[in-house]
């Protein structure tokens, strides 16, 4: 590599003073990233309530239906991410990798997701905050009629939702641990 191709470096070899500015910037946002993971209900507080400034921004401006109905889209996927297994049992052979148990008597394997909780929240909340951006454009601010993307999204919902349900059901696996059984040692 050349000099001054690394990122950050400057023609003499010295770190530039942008790169080092977004260098920090990024470090400070980890920092707080890193911070806020234990804090599951707060960060989804923090969410719920960004979500609501934007739906009412959109319904006082009374459109970027479009840019809605992208992040609707977007959210979906990430949800059926979030409910998905990191290793589809589906694509799997019967000696290849593990598997969710399937009989009562066999080896308790936790359910691991393709996008943990965290990833899902950030990810959720960058979308969010990225909408909000496009609302203050009017590039962004396409003229539709929005009932009919709200019925498509509704039936897009339902179908992506039954498939995911059907495929959980086949492969016998609960994607919450919420009401799970828990043992407890007696001493």
């Amino acid at each position: 590599m050349s000099e001054g191709d690394s990122v950050g470096e400057s023609i003499h070899g010295k770190p530039s003073t942008i790169g080092s500015f977004f260098t920090r910037v990024g470090q400070i946002y980890q920092s707080w990233l890193d911070r806020s993971t234990p804090f599951s209900i707060g960060r989804w507080g923090v969410t719920l309530s960004l979500t609501a400034i934007y739906m009412i921004r959109v319904y006082i401006l009374q459109g970027w239906y479009i840019v809605t109905y992208a992040l609707g889209i977007y959210h979906l996927n990430l949800f059926i991410a979030f409910l998905s297994p990191k290793v589809d049992p589906s694509t799997l052979d019967e000696d290849e990798g593990p598997a969710l148990p399937t009989k009562q008597n066999e080896e308790f394997r936790p359910f691991i997701r393709r996008l943990p909780e965290f990833k899902f929240w950030h990810s959720a909340t960058k979308g969010i905050v990225i909408a909000m951006i496009c609302t203050f454009f009017e590039a962004f601010n396409v003229p539709v009629f929005w009932p009919i993307l709200v019925m498509y999204f509704i039936m897009l919902f339902c179908i992506t939702m039954k498939r995911q349900i059907k495929h959980m059901v086949k492969y016998r696996y609960l994607p919450f641990t919420h009401g799970k059984r828990t043992y407890r040692e007696d001493t």
